[in-house]
């Protein structure tokens, strides 16, 4: 397992952009439809964008209709950690990312049944693609 990153508020700030920032670091959400993954095809791994670590795989991301990347397994399960989130009055599943604790996006179990049944809905926002050519 990769070594933990660790920054300042002030220094998560200077890294990411706006959006990001909003995302990864206060658990914010974009809107449906807006990312720059949610209907990306290209093939590669996609990794936090906070601190490059890889979480999913290009072959597991699938159309969920909802407006957000969506992906039905990670590419090591150690490469997020899952915590029960009980905000706006209902019980989720947040997925953030091991290396440096940011917010990715939540887990649901409405995914591809010929898969695991899982679905990682997860903020463009938070990712970055390293396309399978680079």
């Amino acid at each position: 397992m990769a070594e933990k990153v660790r920054k300042t508020e002030a220094e998560w700030r200077q890294q990411l952009t706006p959006q990001q920032y909003a995302v990864l670091r206060q658990k914010a959400t974009e809107r449906p439809f807006t990312g720059e993954y949610a209907h990306s095809k290209a093939e590669g791994t996609y990794q936090c964008a906070a601190c490059g670590q890889p979480l999913f795989a290009s072959n597991t991301k699938f159309e969920s209709g909802t407006g957000w990347p969506s992906f039905w397994d990670v590419i090591e399960q150690g490469n997020v950690e899952l915590i029960e989130d009980y905000s706006h009055g209902m019980h989720r599943t947040e997925v953030v990312c091991s290396r440096c604790g940011g917010h990715l996006g939540h887990l649901f179990e409405d995914g591809p049944r010929e898969t695991t049944g899982l679905r990682y809905c997860i903020n463009s926002a938070s990712l970055s693609l390293k396309k399978k050519s680079e």
